[in-house]
């Protein structure tokens, strides 16, 4: 399972830790969620574990041991069909709420309809640039589309957030970012890398995070069959604002390709650089001593693939970055 990551910074001199990452985004851990539920990955809850009219649908979230990227295991979701009706395959972080039998009416909340003490709302108080992973999809039929959002909030929260029949109270007031990612209406049959931006609506920090999945991005869809696959669920920060530009910083360039790092002086001396490269925990991984007068190649093919971060030091000046190892 790999981790994304981001590190702050103060004043290039002062290490700090990793932000907020989910503790399952890889979906290794799966158990017996409750009677009736054949697994869900833990810390993520299916129609199976949600209200009691959504329990009487059929299972949708899968351990699938053969179609994934990392580890030993992704999550496969499942539009199938129950009596007649399509029932949508899903997975959140919050509770799927059915309040009856129109599908219009029904959405993922921090509270279940049917229990109101039931309440989970997953702790997050950073502040993500963006959601990333892995996905693979087979659309069920014409304008399928598959679909990931995570919403940054305070208090309760509603997805979607307008109500459908006095079904839910409005709580979009408690939004603070959210973050949108839809999969093409064609097949997607290899791994492929998504992102999507959070676009924060006001700058409160936020309390919690609400992650939510579906192979049916059409809530009231008739069309079964559509399946995604997910892996390696992560989040990417940006480097603080506020870190000073210098004219090193604007003089060496730091990339990656594969499993090799590559690092290029545009204005050659006879300096020394030293280069440090951050695993997700914070971890210095790898440190290299780079001489400023040649463009330096350098191999990391012991690393895992992931996101990583860097840092340049040299004399009181310094650059950071991050860099994906393939």
């Amino acid at each position: 399972m790999k981790k994304t990551f981001t590190l702050i910074l103060s004043s290039f001199s002062l290490f700090a830790i990793a932000q907020q990452q989910l503790t399952n985004g890889g979906f290794e851990t799966w158990g017996n969620a409750s009677p009736g539920v054949s697994a869900e990955p833990t810390g993520w809850y299916s129609n199976k574990s949600g209200s009691n009219i959504a329990k009487l649908g059929p299972q949708t979230c899968f351990q699938d041991n053969t179609i994934k990227r990392t580890g030993t295991s992704s999550m496969r979701l499942e539009t199938l069909n129950y009596f007649g009706t399509a029932v949508n395959g899903s997975a959140s972080t919050g509770v799927i709420n059915a309040t009856g039998t129109n599908k219009a009416e029904g959405y993922i909340g921090t509270i279940n309809y049917s229990t109101a003490s039931d309440i989970r709302r997953l702790a997050f108080t950073s502040t993500p640039d963006s959601i990333v992973g892995y996905y693979q999809y087979l659309p069920g039929g014409a304008g399928e589309q598959g679909k990931v959002t995570a919403i940054l909030h305070t208090g309760d929260y509603n997805d979607p957030e307008a109500p459908v029949n006095s079904n839910h109270p409005d709580l979009s007031a408690n939004k603070i970012a959210r973050a949108l990612f839809v999969t093409p209406t064609t097949t997607v049959s290899t791994w492929t890398r998504f992102t999507a931006p959070f676009v924060y609506v006001n700058a409160t920090t936020p309390a919690y995070i609400m992650i939510n999945m579906t192979s049916s991005n059409n809530q009231t869809t008739t069309i079964t069959g559509s399946k995604i696959w997910l892996d390696d669920i992560s989040f990417i920060y940006n480097p603080p604002v506020g870190i000073k530009e210098n004219s090193f910083d604007k003089n060496v360039k730091v990339y990656s390709y594969g499993k090799t790092i590559y690092v290029d002086f545009s204005d050659k001396s006879n300096d020394q650089s030293t280069l440090e490269i951050y695993d997700a925990t914070g971890k210095l991984v790898a440190s290299h001593t780079i001489n400023n007068n040649i463009n330096t190649t350098i191999d990391m093919s012991d690393l895992n693939s992931g996101l990583y971060l860097y840092k340049m030091n040299h004399k009181s000046q310094g650059k950071s970055g991050k860099l994906f190892i393939d």
